[in-house]
């Protein structure tokens, strides 16, 4: 959903190290990693306190389109969230500017390349497998939910704003993760896509046996629901009333709400921490 953003593609980044060349340490990397015969581009935010020989969590983040690894690291301000807690932050830049994820936008094998570049960083970087989060906007969501259901208990919980369980793919019942994956969402109450995403998630949470029920926001304007799945999953959904299609608290990049009276990144990074993958 959600493919018509205002905005340009980034131009084209200088060539990065391939997978066979990379050292992990600390630092900021543009990387490639090829796959289907593609070098495909990523950045790689490793936090100064990076060990290669302790696991780290790993988060993932999915852009808008059309945008780029880069678009993503500047809105969502999860690096800095990263060195205070010891993470790896991953931006794929998607082909074209977009992912193909549930409604667009493009054709390429976007769930291969992301589930092989999981498995990479998991080996490479040493990435805890149990500790491995998604998160992404508009075209990234969506992409975020199919990882969901199609990344083989990859995930252990994704955290989607602006950004929804739609299109063709999801009318089969059968369509929801195999393993429990949480899923924290922010919806605006004005965004255009507003009731595709709310009917998205009642239809998420059916299928997966959840009984929503009205949490506090502490935020005026901001409703909240949360639910326990019958796999053991958690769904957390804030609905910011005068919120638009953007990514709630975000300071600065295309996309940003810094009005909306709550954080998304600081709210999914509790999230994520508290939602290891089940074993």
């Amino acid at each position: 959903m959600a493919c018509g953003e205002r905005g340009q593609p980034s131009s084209a980044p200088p060539a990065a190290p391939s997978a066979s060349s990379e050292r992990p340490a600390a630092g900021d990397h543009r990387l490639t990693l090829k796959h289907n015969g593609l070098d495909r581009g990523y950045l790689l935010h490793a936090p100064p306190g990076y060990d290669p020989n302790r696991p780290s969590a790993l988060v993932i983040a999915l852009h808008f389109y059309p945008g780029a690894g880069a678009s993503m690291q500047e809105l969502a301000g999860l690096d800095a969230k990263a060195d205070e807690d010891n993470v790896l932050v991953a931006y794929p830049d998607g082909q074209g500017g977009g992912f193909n994820a549930l409604i667009c936008c493009g054709s390429q094998d976007d769930v291969g390349f992301l589930n092989t570049l999981t498995d990479h960083l998991v080996q490479t970087w040493h990435a805890d497998p149990n500790r491995v989060f998604l998160t992404g906007i508009s075209n990234g969501g969506d992409m975020s939910f199919r990882l969901a259901v199609e990344g083989a208990g990859r995930y252990a919980a994704i955290g989607v704003v602006s950004g929804g369980y739609s299109g063709s793919r999801t009318t089969a019942d059968n369509y929801v993760p195999k393993s429990p994956v949480s899923v924290i969402t922010f919806i605006g109450g004005q965004d255009r896509y507003a009731s595709i995403f709310q009917t998205g998630m009642r239809t998420w949470q059916q299928r997966l046996n959840c009984r929503p029920s009205p949490k506090t926001s502490g935020v005026a304007g901001v409703t909240r629901t949360l639910a326990t799945c019958a796999d053991g999953s958690d769904v957390s959904v804030y609905t910011i009333t005068d919120m638009g299609h953007s990514w709630p608290g975000a300071k600065s990049g295309q996309l940003a709400a810094p009005a909306a009276g709550l954080s998304a990144t600081d709210l999914m990074w509790e999230f994520f921490a508290a939602h290891p993958r089940r074993a």
